[in-house]
């Protein structure tokens, strides 16, 4: 599973604009091939700084959303309400397993 953040920093004016857009696109996105989650997040300071957290059954899947038909059309109308550029990544669950340390030998 690849996990998806963007951080957007919208114009302070343009808030209600994005949520329009997010609100009339999140249902069409959840249901896109692999994506297995999608939620919105609004930064606890800042009123006009949102990120997007989703869920993909893999790279390739995230990948073909960004080619798709609804990208073009989402993302060039959010991008016109930035305040600063988005920043985005992608990441994996880490799995991190117990390990016993090296004994010093004498």
């Amino acid at each position: 599973m690849l996990i998806r953040i963007v951080r957007l920093t919208l114009q302070p004016g343009r808030v209600a604009d994005f949520l329009a857009i997010f609100r009339d696109s999140e249902n069409q996105i959840r249901n896109m091939p692999g994506c297995r989650h999608l939620e919105l997040w609004q930064d606890a300071d800042a009123s006009n700084i949102y990120c997007t957290h989703s869920h993909w059954d893999s790279a390739a899947d995230l990948d073909a959303y960004r080619h798709s038909a609804l990208f073009g059309q989402v993302w060039p109308a959010t991008k016109a309400l930035f305040a600063a550029p988005p920043l985005a990544f992608s990441v994996y669950p880490a799995s991190v397993e117990p390990t016993t340390p090296s004994l010093p030998t004498t």
